[in-house]
């Protein structure tokens, strides 16, 4: 089981992520977040991550100056896109950064699994989140869920994990229920938004890995 810790922001939360065997590490480079990480912040937090994480930096609608100042700063190893980035602006920053691209898909009805398909050849990763509403300040890491039951739909066709809601208390059942791979948190470690909890952050892990 591969496990994402999103939105970390000091070196001692990371230090929890990978002494609980988390795989995946996310710095956030979404300015309106909480967990926001400026390149200074980045590379600090760079620097304290052991090789055993594979560090993604998260972006929203990037500017290709904007991804490689932080991509520098942060030395990620993929980036994840969670805007409205299509196709053939992902196959043009994979062919710029040589770096895998990971596309997040908000989910609310089966229309938002198939678009999937429009991915299958540009992303090397699918993350599929919960859609928030239309009004909200944020595109992810609120804390929603969505009906995993919509992900029987997907054939597959690139490795893929599960967001949107996962928390130490329902991870067993998310990944009884999807069958996924990689599951990723960062609300649902948090004892208050962008705060993580080391307790809660090795909870979640556990469960991931007995599950």
């Amino acid at each position: 089981m591969q496990i994402k810790i999103c939105g970390l922001t000091t070196p001692a939360t990371i230090a929890a992520a990978a002494d609980a065997g988390a795989t995946h590490v996310g710095l956030n480079f979404y300015p309106p977040s909480p967990r926001y990480a400026d390149a200074h912040l980045a590379a600090k937090l760079a620097d304290s991550t052991p090789p055993s994480l594979t560090k993604v930096g998260v972006f929203v609608n990037p500017d290709d100056d904007f991804l490689a100042e932080c991509i520098e700063a942060g030395k990620l190893d993929a980036i994840q896109l969670h805007g409205h980035e299509d196709a053939l602006q992902i196959a043009a920053l994979k062919a710029r950064f040589g770096l895998p691209v990971w596309k997040v898909l908000s989910v609310e009805t089966a229309q938002d699994v198939a678009r999937a398909d429009q991915f299958t050849d540009a992303a090397d990763f699918l993350l599929f989140d919960a859609k928030t509403p239309k009004d909200a300040s944020l595109p992810g890491g609120m804390g929603l869920g969505f009906d995993w039951d919509l992900l029987d739909a997907y054939k597959e066709a690139l490795p893929w994990g599960l967001a949107g809601g996962l928390t130490p208390d329902n991870l067993a059942e998310a990944i009884r229920a999807t069958g996924t791979a990689l599951v990723d948190t960062a609300s649902g470690v948090e004892s208050a938004p962008g705060i993580k909890d080391v307790d809660k952050i090795a909870a979640f892990c556990k469960a991931a890995l007995q599950s």
